[in-house]
């Protein structure tokens, strides 16, 4: 098993490594190692600290729930097979990450429990940030579709080019004269996973769809259904549910957010402070 504090750099470093550059540590380049590896020292040395503080005293990570992130950690993996050789690609072991996922949990326990101390937010600095701050309010007009999928692939009878634009013309033929058996349509039809759930894709503004798909679904109105649509995955056919129009966002619905966002904000600034603090008495 790889010394403690090795282990824990290690760590660091391979979260570093897939946060800032999506790689794993051995896959970087050298001005991209060095520079994760000066990013989780520091660190390390950080958390050192934190966990030497006396605000760390009776702060303990049960062992359920380390066993359960770390099963949801292994999950990401096919078998325990590549999650043990993605660790040591990453200079660790099972025990060395399981050792420091607990340190890491240990330490934003304390983190918490020193934010704890931050100032409350009152209904008067709610208001407020809501009247100082109109842009982060306002809603753009978002349209509920659903959209039935026929992808084109040559290697496959069903999905040449030619055959799969007649199953999508013979969809589309049909939803013309019976609208209402769109979701039916998807189910039975649609080569998207959204088909088991009536091709639904969800509420969305401008600019989250492809060109072509955005376009024909803002000039649908509510209950409509397109023609075929061809992108890069195939052919569609839309129906636009409903329509949300763009307006701002009432008080009343802002609140819990606002009081959220103020209340992290605040969590944060107290532990900064305290961690500025604590490296100060060095």
């Amino acid at each position: 098993m790889p010394d403690a504090t090795e282990s824990g750099v290690a760590y660091l470093a391979l979260k570093a490594a897939q946060k800032l550059y999506g790689k794993a540590t051995d896959d970087l380049r050298r001005g991209e190692f060095e520079r994760v590896q000066a990013m989780a020292q520091r660190q390390h040395e950080v958390e050192t600290r934190v966990l030497a503080a006396t605000e760390a005293r009776d702060v303990v990570v049960p062992p359920s729930t380390l066993a359960a992130a770390m099963a949801e950690i292994r999950d990401r993996y096919s078998d325990e097979e590549e999650f043990v050789a993605d660790l040591a690609r990453n200079g660790l072991d099972s025990a060395s990450f399981a050792a420091a996922l607990e340190r890491e949990m240990k330490v934003e326990a304390i983190l918490e429990k020193v934010a704890t101390q931050a100032a409350s937010v009152s209904d008067m600095d709610v208001e407020l940030y809501y009247q100082y701050h109109p842009e982060q309010f306002r809603r753009a007009e978002t349209r509920l579709v659903r959209h039935i999928l026929i992808t084109i692939n040559d290697s496959t009878a069903e999905n040449t080019r030619v055959e799969a634009r007649r199953r999508i013309d013979a969809i589309a033929a049909r939803l013309a004269k019976e609208p209402q058996r769109f979701e039916e349509q998807a189910l039975k039809h649609s080569e998207c996973p959204t088909a088991l759930d009536g091709g639904k894709l969800g509420d969305l503004p401008r600019g989250k769809l492809f060109p072509q798909l955005d376009h024909a679904l803002f000039e649908l109105e509510a209950g409509g259904v397109s023609g075929v649509i061809e992108s890069e995955l195939g052919f569609h056919v839309l129906r636009c549910d409903t329509i949300t129009v763009a307006g701002v966002l009432g008080f009343d619905q802002a609140r819990p957010h606002i009081r959220k966002l103020l209340e992290q904000k605040r969590k944060r600034v107290c532990q900064q402070a305290w961690i500025r603090q604590l490296l100060g008495a060095e």
